[in-house]
This record gives structure tokens, C-alpha cells and sequence, in this order.
């Protein structure tokens, strides 16, 4: 499964921006991770098949995410952007490969800057 990322640019604090994951295929588990300059890779959101919602308690509140099983694409809106959100975002895909062993695969990341 391949994931192409889009939405991530430049906004103010206090502003919103949309992400986008769109899978090749069909997926289960879907998310987000992000990373900001001289920071760990950290989880940010999750979504299962069903679409159960797990986030992170930095992003609680702000951000949502949700998926259309049917162009097996997910989102990520995020409101009340404040710096410390600003980070590469990358998206990943739980799948099963054609011999039924879970795999993931990652989106290439997009940029995230929020401006003060």
C-alpha cells in the first residue's frame, strides 16, 4: 500500500489546516505521527477500521481525525494551530499483505509551520 500526504503550509496561530492520506489500497489502522526540528518522532492521532479515534492528549480537543473507507483516504484537521505544532507529519497504513502478515507503510511527510 503507498500513501500520498497533502495539505500541510504555512499558518497563523490560532489558525486551522487540513492533512490528507490517501492509501492505494485497503487499509485498517490509520494515523499520524509528527516530528519537529530537534524532537523525537511522536504519535499524534489514530483511527481504526470502524472508526474508533485515539489521540494524543497534546492534540485532544484540537485536531480531528477521520476516514472514508470507500477512497480509503484519511484526515487530519487540525484548529488552534500554535507553534509548537509545527512539525513534519506523517501519515501510516496498517494493512495485511497477500499473505495475511501485517505491514505498515508510511506517507513521504508533509510540512506543518505555524507562524506566532
Amino acid at each position: 500500500v503507498q500513501l500520498v500526504e497533502s495539505g500541510g503550509g504555512l499558518v497563523q496561530a490560532g489558525g486551522s489546516l487540513r492533512l490528507s492520506c490517501a492509501a492505494s489500497g485497503s487499509t485498517f489502522a490509520m494515523g499520524w505521527y509528527r516530528q519537529g526540528p530537534g524532537k523525537q518522532r511522536e504519535w499524534v492521532a489514530h483511527i481504526g477500521s470502524s472508526g474508533t479515534t485515539y489521540y494524543a492528549d497534546s492534540v485532544k480537543g484540537r485536531f480531528t481525525i477521520s476516514r472514508d473507507n470507500a477512497e480509503n483516504t484519511m484526515y487530519l484537521q487540525m484548529d488552534s494551530l500554535s507553534p509548537d505544532d509545527a512539525a513534519v507529519y506523517y501519515c501510516f497504513a496498517d494493512f495485511y499483505e497477500d499473505w495475511g502478515v501485517q505491514a505498515r507503510s508510511w506517507g513521504q511527510g508533509t510540512q506543518v509551520t505555524v507562524s506566532s
